[in-house]
């Protein structure tokens, strides 16, 4: 927790005296205070329908929240920078989810990309792995992307559970970028609207044990970084697999997407 900054007691008697110097000078001084109004009132959120009964099922499932045990990944010592990213991929083809929305599977093409990965490295839609610790518990979690078609990415997050490896995230977009802060993984993607793009950012939730979607908003862009127009085609060849990389943000392409 971050303690108050203090101000040292002669610094605070001498600010002191310099504002009652000030205010002595009377209201017809350089640089006088003035005021700016009376603040606006509060105002009380008023309830709309209150008659209307409340909704107690989601009409959709989006997979938020979704978990997956990793068929036979062993995490030596918790330490997910030892794992290599595409038996990870390889093996979370076959993993089971706690919940089956269908959101965590992979398009076909996808899928024979990954199993050739070894044969055919340059056609290897699985990125460069970013590790970083999400769910604050000093340990790194490990962060990979997979290309699809249309230039979407897989994002998915995996998470050491003793010597077991647990999924902890799985989304997909057409995605401007893709950035960790702090315990957070940060997505952008483009929006119909010309000028805005959407920005959702994926935290850990201790009681689901899971990373979840806990701030999704649409924003304007900055003139200086306008989101690309959607286009189609595919990404440039992703590096051979087994690199590491640093904590910083990865970047995609952009394209039409689910959301």
């Amino acid at each position: 927790m971050r303690r108050p900054h203090r101000v040292p007691a002669a610094a605070r008697t001498a600010v002191s005296a310099a504002v009652l110097a000030l205010l002595a000078t009377g209201c017809g001084a350089a640089g006088e205070l003035k005021s700016a109004g009376d603040a606006p009132s509060a105002v009380e959120p008023k309830s709309l329908w209150p008659d209307l009964p409340p909704a107690s099922a989601a009409p959709y499932d989006y997979g938020e929240g979704e978990t997956a045990r990793i068929p036979g990944v062993r995490v030596t010592g918790g330490d997910v920078r030892r794992l290599d990213p595409v038996a990870v991929a390889r093996a979370g083809l076959k993993a089971r989810t706690n919940r089956d929305s269908g959101l965590d599977e992979l398009p076909d093409s996808t899928v024979r990309a990954i199993e050739a990965c070894r044969t055919a490295p340059d056609d290897c839609p699985v990125l460069a792995p970013y590790y970083r610790d999400l769910t604050g518990d000093g340990r790194d979690e490990l962060v990979l992307g997979i290309r699809m078609p249309d230039r979407q990415l897989a994002v998915r997050v995996y998470m050491p559970d003793g010597e077991r490896l647990i999924r902890i995230m799985s989304t997909y977009d057409a995605v401007i970028s893709v950035e960790l802060a702090g315990h957070d993984v940060i997505m952008r993607a483009p929006s119909v609207i010309p000028g805005y793009e959407y920005r959702t950012a994926w935290s850990w939730d201790g009681r689901q044990r899971a990373m979840l979607p806990t701030r999704d908003e649409i924003l304007r862009t900055p003139d200086h970084r306008r989101a690309p127009k959607p286009t189609s085609g595919s990404s440039s060849p992703a590096a051979p697999s087994g690199a590491t990389a640093g904590s910083s943000g990865a970047t995609a392409g952009s394209s039409s997407g689910a959301r």
